[in-house]
C-alpha cells in the first residue's frame, strides 16, 4: 500500500513568539504606612534563553518561548521573508531569513524557515546546517527534528534520520508528525516492522481521525500475519 512518504502538517511556517518584558507600575498615589514596610522580595529572574511551557493537569500542548531583540527591521524582514516563503520565492526568502539570522543567530523560527526555502530548492547542506542550528538552541525541537529527519531520511540517511526522530519525540511526544513520519521511516526505509507497527499504533490512538493510519496498520498486519501492538509499547 502506497504511503505518503513526505508527511508533514502542512506546509508550516513558524512565527516567532517574541517573550516581552514588562514591568509593574500603579496608576495612583500609595498611601504611607504606619508600620515600616515589608523588605521587598527580589524579582523573579527572568528567562535568557528559551524555554518550553507545559499546560500540565493532564492537558498536551507545548509553547516555545525564546526572548528576542529583533529591530523593527530586522522583524519587518522576518515576516516578508514568511510572505515570501509562501508564495514560493524560496531564493528571496532565504536571503532575508539570513539577514535575520545575521542578527539573532540563536532564534528558532528564522532559521527552520531558512531550512524549508533551501530545501525547496534542493541546497540540501544549506537546510541542514541551519536545522542542526536550531536544535542546538532547543534539543529535540519537534519541528527542527521532524523537517531534519525528512531531510536526512530523502539522502538515504536512514538511522540518522531515526536517531533524529527518535530524539525530538522523546523531548516532545505531543507533535505527532514525529511518531507519524518515524513509522513509516521504519516501515518502507528500515523494514524494521515492528517498529512501525509500534508507532503506526501510538500515532493512531492520538489521532484517530487519521483514516488513512488505520488503513496502513490493517496492511502491516496482513503482511507480518501479526496482531496489533499494544500502543504503550511505542517507546
Amino acid at each position: 500500500m502506497k504511503r505518503m512518504t513526505n508527511s508533514r502538517p502542512g506546509f508550516l511556517i513558524l512565527a516567532l513568539l517574541l517573550l516581552v518584558l514588562t514591568g509593574c507600575a500603579t496608576g495612583g498615589q500609595t498611601k504611607k504606612e504606619a508600620v515600616p514596610a515589608p523588605v521587598a522580595e527580589k524579582p523573579a529572574p527572568q528567562p535568557s534563553g528559551p524555554s518550553v511551557k507545559r499546560p500540565g493537569d493532564g492537558k498536551e500542548g507545548f509553547v516555545i518561548s525564546e526572548p528576542s531583540h529583533l529591530n523593527g527591521q530586522a522583524r519587518a524582514d522576518f515576516e516578508k521573508a514568511n510572505e515570501l516563503l509562501k508564495a514560493g520565492e524560496y531564493q528571496k526568502s532565504a536571503e532575508l531569513m539570513e539577514k535575520v539570522i545575521a542578527q539573532a543567530p540563536t532564534l528558532t523560527a528564522p532559521r527552520i524557515n531558512a531550512a524549508s526555502a533551501y530545501s525547496q530548492m534542493s541546497k540540501p547542506e544549506q537546510a541542514e546546517q541551519h536545522l542542526k542550528a536550531a536544535l542546538e538552541a532547543i534539543p529535540g525541537h519537534p519541528v527542527a527534528g521532524n523537517e531534519y529527519g525528512l531531510l536526512l531520511r530523502k539522502a538515504g540517511r536512514f538511522a540518522e534520520a531515526r536517531a533524529a526522530y527518535e530524539k525530538s519525540l522523546a523531548a516532545f511526544p505531543e507533535y505527532r508528525p514525529l511518531e507519524k513520519n518515524l513509522a513509516i521511516l521504519c516501515d518502507l526505509y528500515l523494514k524494521d516492522l515492528s517498529c512501525a507497527q509500534a508507532h503506526y499504533e501510538a500515532y493512531s490512538k492520538a489521532a484517530p481521525e487519521d483514516k488513512q493510519v488505520k488503513l496502513w496498520i490493517a496492511d502491516l498486519q496482513t503482511r507480518t500475519g501479526h496482531v496489533a501492538l499494544n500502543s504503550g509499547a511505542a517507546r
